[in-house]
């Protein structure tokens, strides 16, 4: 990462003379990744293409913090998101659409912060999924991203609270506002999580819930039209998980549980999700079971896979998607890395529901298979 530290002696330099500055940074980074992606079928037809960020979203961002005393920080977070291969704004040509908040930092009692931001979920149980991490990203994401382990929706208007570590024990909690006068519920959220740490041991759980989700009279809601990955009255998403580190290895497992009540559709542009499967206006739940594992077999060269089972009800049927994931990685340096992943997917028990095989990040097969694979280069800075 660059960084710019602005100190006092400079700050005074440039302002009057004599005049006291509290010291502050602000540090650019990013992330761009890009590959070649194979598919076998794609709405019925093989594809072969550049393609951008199928990994981890790409991003550059600006994040801040300023010194004021007794252990209290200023602190704010700019992050965009964008297309590298067209060169497009993400998350619904936001210019910010990744993150954007500001808020204060304390050493004793942690960070209260306002704008938009991560649920709980994503905070907690995110890096015990395998696609919450740079060792499966996207790719290993459950159906639809149905419990939003891959950041697919952020949370708008949002007042979030994140604790200091009290030996090994964090906890947060957050809440989206509608905005709307008159109509507190459309399009409002909260979230709660935790974690603990010890040793190699990390256990974990969350909650988020999402009323309005999509909501297309509310364009100014906590997620509104086009940023949520369900458009449903409620969305209720649940779960817990552990990993434990122990030499060169990390082996995980986690259960995520999604609720929806009058669910109409699935899909969405922001969220990276390209089913746009229409749901039938009732319930719909999907309970997604998780075994992941990677191994660091030279400081440089890891391997990683994931086995996920998803037991979903939707559309009056049962599907049962049974999707695995390997990836191989080479770091060339701290910064720059090269890898190689393959997702195969499976959905059996579908009825006609016309539900069919959807690996996260390309558009859903013709049948109830498919299988993705992907080489590429991804550089931080």
């Amino acid at each position: 990462m660059n960084k710019f530290v602005l100190s006092s002696l400079s700050l005074a330099l440039i302002g009057a003379a004599g005049a006291a500055h509290a010291q502050s940074s602000v540090t650019l980074y990013g992330l761009i990744d890009t590959g070649l992606t194979y598919t076998n079928n794609s709405g019925g037809h093989s594809n072969f293409q550049q393609a951008s960020g199928m990994l981890n979203g790409n991003r550059w961002g600006l994040r801040g913090s300023e010194d004021l005393g007794n252990g209290l920080k200023a602190i704010f977070v700019l992050e965009n998101g964008f297309n590298l291969s067209t060169g497009k704004l993400g998350q619904n040509s936001r210019m910010f659409g990744r993150q954007s908040f500001v808020g204060l930092s304390s050493n004793q009692y942690g960070a209260l912060t306002l704008g938009r931001q991560y649920d709980s979920v994503v905070d907690y149980l995110g890096p015990l999924s395998l696609n919450g991490t740079q060792y499966g990203g996207t790719l290993a994401s459950h159906p639809y991203d149905n419990d939003n382990l891959n950041n697919s929706v952020r949370i708008n208007n949002a007042v979030k609270y994140q604790s200091v570590n009290y030996g090994g024990f964090k906890l947060g909690a957050l809440y989206g506002f509608s905005n709307a006068a008159g109509a507190f519920a459309d399009s409002r959220a909260y979230s709660v999580g935790a974690s603990y740490t010890f040793g190699g041991l990390v256990v974990a759980a969350g909650y988020l819930q999402l009323n309005g989700g999509g909501s297309t009279t509310n364009s100014g809601g906590a997620v509104a039209a086009g940023d949520s990955t369900f458009t449903a009255a409620r969305q209720r998403t649940y779960g817990a998980g552990a990993s434990y580190a122990f030499g060169a290895a990390n082996v995980g497992l986690l259960f995520t549980q999604t609720q929806l009540n009058d669910a109409s559709a699935i899909g969405s542009t922001a969220s990276g999700t390209t089913s746009g499967l229409t749901l039938n206006g009732g319930s719909a739940r999907f309970t997604n079971y998780e075994l992941n594992g990677r191994y660091a077999i030279t400081p440089a060269l890891t391997v990683s896979g994931a086995y996920t089972f998803t037991d979903a009800r939707l559309n009056g049927a049962s599907p049962k998607y049974n999707q695995v994931t390997l990836q191989t990685d080479y770091a060339l340096s701290k910064r720059t890395d090269v890898y190689a992943e393959a997702a195969y997917q499976h959905v059996g028990s579908t009825g006609n529901s016309g539900i069919t095989a959807d690996i996260l990040g390309v558009s859903a097969s013709s049948t109830d298979t498919q299988v993705v694979g992907t080489v590429g280069i991804r550089h931080r800075f």
